[in-house]
């Protein structure tokens, strides 16, 4: 025997070149491996539902019956038992998925757009019995082989099992939506107290079997190794968090920490659920704001397209006048953001990929803030590029709470390469510190800022787009609103990213797919929510959003408009009288201002999805009653700390713009909005389209398939989410260059 300081014999030319060959021979296995896998989940996705259903059962019964056969061991006793509930969900969840389909069409914007939120529940229903059916393929192929990997193959059926289980419990609820709702409406409309009751209970359902061994299944699977990554720094996270240990440094360090979330599925998908119902705001916000440490953004920015000016600018909190639209004789004051906190400053950072005349001037030099060595990303070139004749205006999302442009940046120099324009991101002030309507009052000063100085921004404004994603595109929405009832421009465009467009915690069929979502669970979103709404503390600008009652005694609208708008003379001279002009024009809106239903004469063909329903499902109520014999798993995390009472503000139109009354909506200008299947906010954006469709808006709907909420901050990540990412520029190019005009060239 060597001693184990002795060297062995030097490795051989040849056996190096062996090695390479195997090491190759086994890449090229494991490619292969991967597209056939890929390949048969495509052909099973392609099956039918009831032809995907009864091949389940069929292989179910096979399997149960071997491992029946194999003797009173516990493996294959659950083996056994596992085969047995796999049959037993797929025949009670397939009628029931179904019924569903059946009427999934009366809830799209159009034919030439199929989505909403019953047909996202039973999509991801079949990606969980498309996987079921490939595993249970690859048991019967392969339970008598020594290599026969037994407890890994236990384990992930039961993951899956569990999956269907609970997805099952979805779809009777989404049942008890259908019957409850009116029709045509993808959101729960009756009184609150039974919102708060489905609410309670549905917030009871397990949810850890997703955050485990089934993380993003219903995901592209480009997506899921990162999702893998997140949600182990998350429960990582989540330990220093209960330790009083935060900050950025240790939230990017549980990214690369956490060994023993990695190795065991199933304690990650219970710590995963812990987390997400019981942290609060606080940690949400300390996580998502991992993106903001300087090495991850440098590592971001490493990637991302290099661009001659990336400046961030404080805009002074100074008064200022804008001309009305319709006599720009005549001007308003747009006054500074009050709310909450006080005049203070606005940050903004102005991105383009071309140095453009204007932006090294000294007045915007002025205005910048130092950001250390990232200020001297402004490269001095010889000669200026001509001004652009456009301007993107960006609102960054975050659920309200977290990021900044920082955070957007990486997509944001890509957008200014290919749309060759200069581009102005909005960091507003952030909640639970800054509720509404903080937010929107610095958003709405910022635009009008951009509208009045475009020309240090790099831009003549012959047109301008607003764009934004998720709670950006909320307040791209609304900061078009409040322009429209200031009587100041309102952008030429908007492209939303997956907008949050309804903010109070109600029911819809996509949100029940929070259950399952790792981005954005119900309880996380409940929270972001309530921190933007609920947190009121009482200001000047509160003030002008109560109104009276209406004399019918049903809740006003409470429009956050100032009720004196100072108008004056653009040719005066100083000490001429003051004009006043109420911008209370909308008036106090009843209850039946805002339903957000298509109109009486448009809901006829909607009304058939009631009708295949039987009287005694109609009479259960919005709290589900699954049938006999079927219970869904519980959680075992205790109660969750969730707020579900919504704030009477949540129902402001400039807080949920799909409330607002038609006449706030006609003001809107075109509307362009990218959604995703599998986000719990889809049904906002369906809903949202077919409210400005029924008034003739022109509005468009394109919906991404197997994406989460937030691709845009994943664009870089795979060829889907690069492709949804162009999306986005596709539609902010149709904003800047309507038909028939010339668009503007990519920057060579």
């Amino acid at each position: 025997m060597e001693s184990a300081g002795k060297e062995g014999p030097a490795e051989a030319p040849g056996d190096r070149a062996s090695k390479k060959d195997k090491e190759r021979s086994k890449r090229q296995s494991r490619r292969r491996w991967r597209k056939i896998k890929a390949k048969a989940l495509q052909l099973i996705h392609n099956m039918d539902l009831r032809t995907m259903t009864q091949s389940l059962v069929t292989l179910a019964e096979d399997n149960m019956a071997f491992f029946s056969s194999q003797g009173p061991g516990e493996t294959a006793r659950r083996l056994s038992s596992v085969f047995a509930g796999v049959r037993e969900q797929a025949l009670g969840l397939e009628p029931a998925l179904g019924r569903l389909l059946g009427v999934a069409h009366l809830f799209d914007l159009d034919a030439e757009t199929p989505a909403n939120g019953y047909r996202s529940l039973v999509h991801t229903a079949r990606c969980c019995m498309a996987h079921l059916l490939h595993k249970s393929r690859y048991v019967a192929s392969n339970r008598r082989s020594i290599f026969f990997r037994t407890s890994h193959n236990l384990a992930e059926l039961e993951a899956y099992l569990a999956a269907l289980t609970q997805l099952r419990a979805l779809t009777y609820y989404a049942q008890r939506l259908l019957a409850t709702n009116r029709p045509g409406g993808l959101f729960f409309e009756g009184d609150e107290g039974l919102t708060t009751d489905f609410l309670r209970e549905y917030v009871t359902l397990h949810k850890g079997c997703f955050y485990g061994r089934c993380l993003g299944f219903q995901f592209t699977p480009a997506i899921r190794p990162f999702l893998q990554t997140l949600s182990i720094g998350l429960v990582s996270f989540g330990e220093h968090y209960k330790r009083n240990e935060t900050g950025l440094s240790v939230a990017a360090s549980s990214l690369f920490t956490g060994g023993r979330f990695a190795i065991d599925p199933e304690l990650r998908g219970a710590e995963f659920e812990r987390i997400t119902q019981n942290l609060d705001v606080h940690f949400w916000k300390a996580f998502w704001n991992i993106t903001e440490i300087e090495v991850l953004s440098s590592l971001a920015n490493m990637a991302s397209a290099t661009v001659r000016v990336s400046r961030l600018l404080s805009l002074p909190p100074e008064a200022f006048e804008m001309p009305l639209t319709t006599d720009p004789k005549l001007t308003v004051t747009i006054p500074p953001p009050l709310a909450h906190m006080g005049p203070a400053p606005v940050l903004v950072r102005l991105i383009s990929y071309d140095l453009r005349e204007g932006q090294d001037s000294e007045e915007l030099s002025s205005l910048v803030k130092s950001e250390g060595p990232r200020t001297l990303e402004l490269w001095p070139r010889p000669q200026q590029a001509p001004r652009s004749r456009y301007l993107v205006v960006h609102i960054h999302g975050g659920g309200f709470v977290a990021q900044t442009s920082k955070s957007h940046e990486p997509y944001l120099k890509t957008w200014a390469q290919e749309l060759g324009v200069p581009i102005l991101s909005i960091d507003y002030s952030l909640a639970p510190e800054a509720p509404f309507p903080r937010a929107l009052e610095e958003c709405f000063y910022a635009y009008c800022w951009a509208i009045k100085n475009c020309a240090l921004l790099g831009s003549t404004g012959e047109r301008i787009c607003l764009a934004g994603d998720s709670a950006g595109g909320n307040l791209c929405f609304t900061v078009s609103l409040r322009a429209a009832a200031y009587g100041v421009r309102v952008p030429d465009g908007i492209m939303a990213a997956y907008p949050a467009t309804m903010l109070q915690p109600t029911a819809s069929p996509s949100r029940l797919l929070s259950l399952m979502d790792p981005l954005l669970p119900l309880s996380v979103l409940s929270k972001c929510v309530s921190a933007y709404a609920e947190s009121m503390r009482r200001s000047v600008s509160e003030a002008a959003l109560d109104q009276p009652e209406d004399p019918q005694g049903t809740d006003s609208l409470k429009n956050l408009t100032l009720h004196d708008l100072s108008l004056k003379s653009s040719s005066e001279t100083s000490g001429t009288s003051e004009l006043s002009l109420s911008a209370e024009t909308l008036g106090p809106s009843k209850s039946s201002d805002v339903n957000f239903l298509l109109r009486r004469e448009d809901t006829s063909e909607e009304a058939e999805a009631q009708d295949e329903l039987s009287p005694e499902d109609r009479g259960r109520g919005i709290r589900a009653t699954f049938p006999k014999g079927f219970r869904p798993r519980r959680s075992s995390q205790g109660p969750t700390q969730m707020p579900i009472y919504s704030s009477p503000i949540a129902k402001n139109p400039f807080m949920s713009p799909l409330l607002a009354p038609e006449s706030m909506l006609q003001t809107l200008p075109p509307v362009h909005i990218v959604a995703c299947a599998l986000d719990p906010m889809l049904d906002d954006s369906v809903m949202f389209a077919r409210r400005l469709r029924s008034l003739g808006k022109p509005v468009t709907l394109r919906v991404v398939e197997d994406l989460p909420h937030g691709f845009l901050s994943l664009a870089a990540l795979c060829r889907e989410t690069r492709q949804a990412a162009a999306l986005c520029v596709e539609r902010i190019r149709l904003v800047l260059t309507p038909p028939g005009t010339t668009a503007p060239a990519a920057p060579v």
